[in-house]
């Protein structure tokens, strides 16, 4: 980890740093219309009244570019698992040989991509606006302790500086992550 000159901007540094790997992961549950194991991170099935998920009861795979298998440990879950995905806002329809899920993703229309892109950007906006949050209220808590005499004025400028360029950083990144993922979208 970087070197900071004040605790307080390594707060900050460190509320940006989590706010994207938050984004980061948000990114990773997009679907691009290829088959993603990742993609089911988020979808739990009642596991004997405990609600757990998928990827704690069953080897995930893709053996195709387009093509989920999901292999259960336990084979009396099925009808839980297939149930909590045809629940879920995933929109594809798990179909089951009485061994294994299979999960047909299907191929994107341009249209569709348009809509995924949009809502990547409206993301990503939203991104911004929490790393430009945590500036805000790094640079006020500076300023009270400018006003508390526990830095000097000169300090302030520095530190605010600092986290300028801390924030600059941030959304760079941020826009860098957009951009793959738009790509990833995009193609076909």
């Amino acid at each position: 980890m970087e070197k900071f000159s004040h605790e307080v901007i390594e707060l900050a540094y460190n509320k940006m740093e989590k706010s994207k790997q938050v984004f980061f992961n948000e990114l990773v549950h997009i679907r691009a219309g290829r088959a993603n194991p990742q993609m089911l991170d988020n979808i739990k099935a009642d596991y004997y009244g405990t609600p757990t998920p998928i990827n704690q009861m069953a080897n995930i795979s893709s053996p195709e570019p387009r093509l989920l298998l999901i292999s259960l440990w336990d084979a009396g879950m099925l009808h839980e698992v297939e149930k909590a995905i045809q629940k879920s806002d995933l929109g594809i329809n798990p179909s089951n040989d009485g061994k294994a899920i299979r999960l047909l993703v299907p191929e994107l229309t341009q249209e569709r991509r348009l809509e995924i892109v949009k809502g990547l950007k409206k993301k990503s906006e939203e991104q911004k606006v929490t790393i430009r949050n945590i500036r805000r209220d790094t640079n006020e808590a500076l300023k009270k302790m400018q006003k508390g005499s526990e830095i000097t004025e000169d300090d302030l400028e520095d530190f605010e500086k600092e986290v300028q360029k801390l924030t600059d950083d941030f959304i760079a990144q941020t826009d860098k992550l957009t951009q793959e993922k738009e790509k990833e979208i995009m193609s076909v």
